[in-house]
C-alpha cells in the first residue's frame, strides 16, 4: 500500500460525506434530517475509509483480490452517494418523484457517477502495472468501458425505475423518499456487473 492509496481513500471518504449531506439538505428523506451531528461524516468517513483500506492491504497480502475489491467498494460507495446526491438535488429542485421525469433524472445522475467511476477505477482501483497507452489503445479501452457501463446503465435505471414506477412506497416511506430506495436497488444490481466487467474486460491488460 502506498501513500497514494491513503490519500485516495481519504478523498473518497470526504466526497462521499459531502454527497450524503447533499441528500440530507435536499429535504427528501425525513430520517436524515433528524440525525444529529451528521456533518461529522466529513471527518469520520475519511478516517474509516483509510482504516478500511489499511486493513484490506494487510489481508490482501494473502488474498490479492481482496485489496483490489476493497478499493472498488470504496469507489462504488462514492459513486452511490454521488448518484443519490445528484438525484435528490434534482428531485428537490423540480418536485418530480416518478414517471419519465424520474427516469431522466436517474439517467443523468448515473452518468455523472459513471464518469467518476472511470477515473477512479482506471487510475486507482485497476491501475495494475504502469503501461503507456497510445491514442488508439486509450480509445479502445474507453469504448469497452462505455459498453460495460452502458449495459450497467440499463440495469441501473431499469431496476430503479421498476421499483419506483411499479411498486408503491413500502416500510412507511414517503413518495419523496421512495426514489432513493429504487436507486439503491439499481446500485446493488449494477455494482456486481461493473466489477466483473471492468476487471475481466476493460482493465484486463493493466492487470495482466
Amino acid at each position: 500500500m502506498s501513500k497514494k492509496d491513503l490519500y485516495a481513500s481519504s478523498a473518497i471518504g470526504f466526497l462521499a460525506a459531502f454527497f450524503l449531506l447533499a441528500i440530507k439538505y435536499s429535504g427528501n428523506i425525513a430520517a436524515l434530517r433528524i440525525i444529529p451531528y451528521l456533518e461529522t461524516a466529513l471527518l469520520l468517513f475519511p478516517a474509516f475509509a483509510v482504516l478500511g483500506i489499511k486493513i484490506a492491504a494487510l489481508l490482501g497480502r494473502k488474498f490479492v483480490t481482496l485489496f483490489q475489491g476493497a478499493k472498488f467498494l470504496l469507489v462504488g460507495g462514492l459513486n452511490t452517494f454521488m448518484d443519490l446526491g445528484v438525484l435528490n438535488l434534482l428531485i428537490a429542485a423540480s418536485g418530480i418523484t416518478a414517471g419519465i421525469g424520474f427516469s431522466v433524472f436517474k439517467g443523468f445522475s448515473f452518468l455523472i457517477a459513471v464518469a467518476n467511476s472511470y477515473l477512479w477505477n482506471k487510475y486507482w482501483t485497476f491501475r495494475g502495472k504502469t503501461m503507456a497507452q497510445d491514442f488508439v489503445e486509450q480509445g479502445k479501452e474507453f469504448a469497452q468501458f462505455l459498453v460495460v457501463s452502458g449495459i450497467g446503465f440499463f440495469l441501473n435505471v431499469g431496476s430503479a425505475s421498476l421499483v419506483v414506477n411499479f411498486i408503491n412506497p413500502q416500510f412507511g416511506l414517503s413518495e419523496r423518499a421512495w426514489p432513493t430506495v429504487g436507486a439503491l436497488v439499481g446500485t446493488l444490481v449494477v455494482m456486481t456487473w461493473n466489477f466483473l466487467g471492468y476487471k475481466l474486460i476493460v482493465f484486463r491488460k493493466q492487470l495482466a
